[in-house]
């Protein structure tokens, strides 16, 4: 009796999209995986000065496009020019802002180490039982001391503080000079490389899908940076004009500080909680004058996060909470202050990649609500 051979299913085209992702995407060998997510960590890490600039110019760049977009369809100006009048105007605020704000930040520092001091002394009552831990503990070290052989102490030389921060000083310059060189290349360059990448895929279907991909980034992805940027610079001018009323000197710099570090979520506003708490025990002599600067930032913080945003957002680029903390924490660790801010949009990237990705649509629907 012979043996019926089972006629050969077709098999998907090697040029189609999802065979092509799910052979760059899928899973072949965990051991090589693990190494693999290893390796790009440590990439991540030591390239960190690369490509923090690279990354920010990038979501600069979906930022700015709308603008260098409109001069160009609607004023007829060239996308290079127009990409020079765009970031001129950035720089020039942005020079504006740091020549105004640069001396009232810096009486401040100037002036924190008496600041802190009249801090302690207003809440040295809070301090005493610390204090008498402090004296309890020094107690115990001379006790474990007594009978100890002769220790030698050994002195390392650190750079002083100064150099340092040039150092660093130097290098934030230098990553802020690359990224508004790439920022205006990238403005100037308008579509091309959009039209590069979809012409060097190999079949028509993976052309649409990775032009749908890229739409999809430009898109949203600048919708929502430019949302998220108004919405902060709201929170920070309201916060302005409240600490002006309250009679909090320097309004201007902390509405400016509200708005910077309202991209980090969570953070930024436990940050601002602390902050507003010390000027207002700096500030005020009397304890409810004093609960002021902190009240309300509260009322408009609570405002912005649970009225505003999500009225104004509605459930564009929404992630889970709990991805968020993650993120923002994995980020941190990384990248440092700069890797907070970006957290987010880089979460965001990454979701409407997996939305759009066969392979990656479980990884798109955990990350979101």
């Amino acid at each position: 009796m012979l043996l019926e051979t089972p006629e050969p299913q077709p098999e998907a085209p090697d040029d189609a999209p999802q065979g092509l992702l799910s052979r760059a995407l899928g899973i072949r060998s965990g051991p090589l995986t693990g190494l693999f997510l290893l390796a790009a960590l440590y990439t991540l890490y030591v390239a960190r000065s690369f490509l923090l600039p690279v990354v920010l110019a990038a979501l600069l760049t979906l930022l700015l496009e709308p603008v260098v977009r409109f001069l160009k369809r609607r004023l007829r100006i060239p996308a290079p020019l127009g990409a020079g009048i765009v970031l001129l105007a950035l720089l020039g605020g942005l020079g504006f802002a740091v020549y105004q704000l640069a001396q009232p930040a810096y009486d401040w520092v100037e002036k924190a180490p008496q600041s802190l001091r009249r801090v302690e002394r207003r809440l040295r009552d809070l301090k005493k039982p610390v204090q008498t831990l402090g004296k309890a503990t020094e107690q115990v070290e001379k006790i474990t001391q007594v009978g100890s052989g002769t220790s030698q102490s050994v002195t390392v030389n650190q750079p002083s503080l100064g150099l340092r921060l040039a150092n660093r000083a130097t290098e934030i310059a230098a990553g802020a000079l690359v990224m508004f060189i790439l920022v205006f290349f990238l403005l100037a360059s308008g579509d091309m490389f959009l039209r590069k990448l979809i012409k060097v895929l190999p079949s028509e279907a993976s052309k649409r899908q990775g032009a749908e991909i890229a739409r999809a980034l430009q898109g949203e992805v600048s919708r929502y940076l430019t949302t998220v940027t108004f919405i902060n610079l709201a929170l920070g001018a309201s916060t302005g004009l409240a600490m002006w009323w309250i009679g909090l000197p320097n309004p201007v710099l902390w509405g400016a500080f509200v708005a910077i570090v309202n991209y980090i979520p969570y953070l930024g506003a436990g940050v601002c909680y602390v902050l507003f708490g010390l000027l207002g025990f700096l500030t005020f002599e009397h304890l409810a004058q004093a609960l002021l600067p902190i009240g309300a930032f509260l009322v408009l913080n609570v405002t912005e996060a649970y009225i505003v945003s999500p009225m104004v957002l509605g459930r564009r680029l929404t992630l889970n909470p709990v991805v968020i903390f993650l993120s923002l924490t994995f980020w941190t660790w990384l990248w440092g202050v700069a890797g907070a801010i970006l957290a987010v949009p880089i979460t965001a990237v990454f979701k409407i990649l997996c939305d759009r990705i066969a392979p990656l649509a479980a990884v798109g629907e955990f990350l979101g609500e």
